[in-house]
């Protein structure tokens, strides 16, 4: 569920209409339903095991106004680079609630992390342990420790978005586990504190989750037969989110719940979860304008001027987003088919594919839906286009939460050498 929906013919975000947002600031821009943020938080938060930690997956969407407001609801925050960091500790996410992912931390980035005292390091592989053992002997100080184990599972997703086989980057293989706790033992700044595992992202079928934690659970015991103190499971994020319809939505937060616990239960360890999709998915959208429609030989064309530059998503991954008219189109009218694209000189600039949508004209507003996660936070301003803006809803308010860049700002990147300036 979430709060756009149409009233008095026009879609609205919550109680604020869009048409009247896009006349305010201008288009394409990302809108942002705080009440469904909070929704989809309570809920995650409801179906799992008390006392569990939900780290927010900061890349997910990193906007200060999204990660303050779910801060006020209790979360923490999953982060993957010194960035993302300072960003959480920014927005009040209290230092003893954010993980520390990814594959290619730098001991500055280890360093600003032990300093804010984080909750704990989910390390991905021994050199990464050395390096993080020298930071902290550097400080005093002993690092709060996860391995983010790999076992091998496949997730059934997009290849792009999996992380839990053999063939990823991330993690220590299942077969090396216990020799890579050994290792991390013999660490006097390393602190052993449990085992993280992390499968993909977008996942819509809970076996292979299930698959991944009872590998997990069965190593457990095995390592605190070794004396490794194993209190904690950082289970990783990755339900996915229903971005069309299909006969196979993704299980409902409930059912993954139950199985989490299911598996868990006889084990004694507190439980952290990163859902970042999740939570910030449906909970955004792009409104963009149409500027022409084109009929070519064999198609139409619709094109508007948000690009790919703005959402990445259709042309990396063959993402799937509904597109609907801000309009509400009269119950019965015609749906002509139409590739919907953006302006930017590319031919992967492409929304959607002879897509049926109501008939529009130049000026009309559209919005691409579920633009919450990995929208704004993967954009760029390619063939110089500026960013869009980021509004946040509540109700009957809104504000705009990351002002469109101006093309003074895109200059402004820029340094002429010395030898260049006249």
């Amino acid at each position: 569920m979430n709060h756009f929906e149409y009233r008095d013919g026009v879609l609205c975000a919550e109680s604020v209409r869009l048409d009247l947002l896009a006349e305010a600031v201008g288009t394409p821009f990302y809108c942002y339903s705080t009440a469904t943020l909070e929704r989809h938080y309570r809920v995650f938060s409801d179906a799992l095991p008390q006392g569990s930690l939900i780290a927010f997956s900061v890349k997910a969407n990193g906007n200060m106004a999204v990660l303050k407001t779910l801060a006020k609801l209790g979360a923490g925050a999953d982060v993957v680079s010194g960035g993302e960091l300072a960003k959480a500790l920014a927005a009040g996410i209290p230092a003893g609630k954010i993980v520390f992912s990814g594959v290619g931390k730098t001991q500055a980035e280890m360093h600003s992390a032990l300093e804010a005292g984080i909750y704990q390091f989910n390390v991905e592989s021994e050199p990464e342990l050395a390096a993080l053992d020298e930071v902290a002997r550097g400080l005093n100080m002993r690092a709060p420790v996860t391995l983010r184990i790999n076992p091998d599972v496949d997730a059934k997703t997009h290849a792009k978005i999996t992380t839990g086989t053999a063939e990823t980057k991330f993690g220590i293989p299942f077969r090396r586990a216990q020799e890579a706790y050994s290792h991390a033992a013999k660490l006097a700044h390393i602190e052993i504190v449990g085992i993280d595992v992390h499968i993909g992202s977008q996942i819509t079928d809970l076996a292979p989750f299930e698959a991944a934690f009872r590998r997990v659970a069965e190593l457990v015991p095995q390592l605190r037969a070794d004396g490794h103190n194993i209190t904690r499971l950082d289970l990783g994020g990755g339900l996915g989110v229903p971005y069309e319809n299909s006969n196979m939505p993704p299980p409902d937060p409930s059912e993954y719940g139950a199985m989490v616990a299911r598996v868990t239960k006889k084990l004694g360890c507190s439980l952290s979860f990163e859902p970042g999709r999740l939570i910030a998915a449906n909970a955004g959208v792009l409104v963009s304008r149409v500027i022409y429609v084109k009929r070519g030989e064999a198609k139409t064309f619709l094109i508007i001027d948000a690009g790919m530059n703005d959402l990445i998503r259709p042309a990396m991954y063959d993402a799937y987003h509904h597109i609907v008219a801000v309009a509400q189109p009269a119950v019965g009218s015609p749906r002509p088919e139409y590739d919907v694209v953006g302006p930017v000189c590319e031919t992967s600039d492409l929304f959607a594919a002879g897509r049926a949508l109501p008939e529009l004209k130049n000026g009309d507003l559209v919005a691409i839906l579920s633009a919450g996660a990995y929208g704004a936070v993967m954009a760029s301003d390619y063939n110089a286009r500026p960013a869009a803006p980021e509004v946040l809803v509540s109700g009957e308010q809104w504000g705009i939460v990351r002002p469109r860049e101006t093309y003074a700002d895109l200059i402004a990147k820029d340094r002429i050498p010395d030898w260049l300036v006249d």
